[in-house]
């Protein structure tokens, strides 16, 4: 039975390591189950192995057949019935992008904090492998597009509020100074536990 992960906070110097390319794919799929699991448990649209403390160049991400606001709703208030592609992307990569949109973006990471400044490419393709290393190829635009560009800049130690513009990005990390602290006293805290079980 898959098992849900614990979430990685602002603060975890995980979240700004580059991810390593995935050589070895023993073992892949049960962690993509993990992470699909910690994905719906949390309410996500898509999760990246550094966020469950992992640097490994992969990750989730949920298509549903839903208007985007919709998609953003609560766990509770969408149902999995409407659940049209999941997707797991090993080593992914952008090789094409084209127009820009620009729209609200929140992180499993930063929990209940919002931008709706983020711009991001309006269509992109992307080349990966799944859990068995075989090649994939994938057009996506609109929201997929978003929150597939916003998974793999996980893998790249980015966060989303990095994308805004200088200073929309000044006055989002002021107006959240606080939150975005204690988040970073909860990541240490984490971590601290961590070592401890680990002696």
């Amino acid at each position: 039975m898959a098992e849900v992960l614990p979430v990685r906070l602002y603060g975890d110097p995980v979240l700004r390591k580059k991810a390593r390319p995935v050589q070895d794919f023993s073992g892949l799929d049960e962690l993509a189950e993990n992470m699909v699991e910690t994905m719906f448990e949390y309410g996500g649209v898509g999760l990246a192995a550094p966020q469950v403390g992992l640097a490994t160049r992969l990750f989730v991400a949920a298509e549903y057949a839903l208007e985007e606001e919709e998609a953003e709703a609560d766990e509770e208030e969408r149902p999995k019935s409407v659940l049209k592609n999941l997707y797991v992307m090993v080593n992914p990569r952008i090789t094409y992008r084209e127009g820009t949109q620009v729209g609200t973006e929140g992180c499993l990471s930063i929990p209940g904090i919002y931008s709706d400044d983020v711009p991001r490419d309006l269509q992109i393709r992307v080349e990966y492998q799944d859990v068995t290393g075989q090649p994939h190829t994938l057009e996506a635009e609109g929201f997929l597009a978003r929150v597939i560009q916003h998974e793999l800049d996980h893998l790249e130690g980015v966060l989303f509020f990095d994308r805004l513009p200088p200073e929309l990005r000044r006055s989002f990390l002021d107006e959240h100074r606080d939150e975005l602290a204690e988040m970073q006293r909860q990541a240490k805290a984490f971590l601290r536990e961590l070592k401890a079980e680990q002696g």
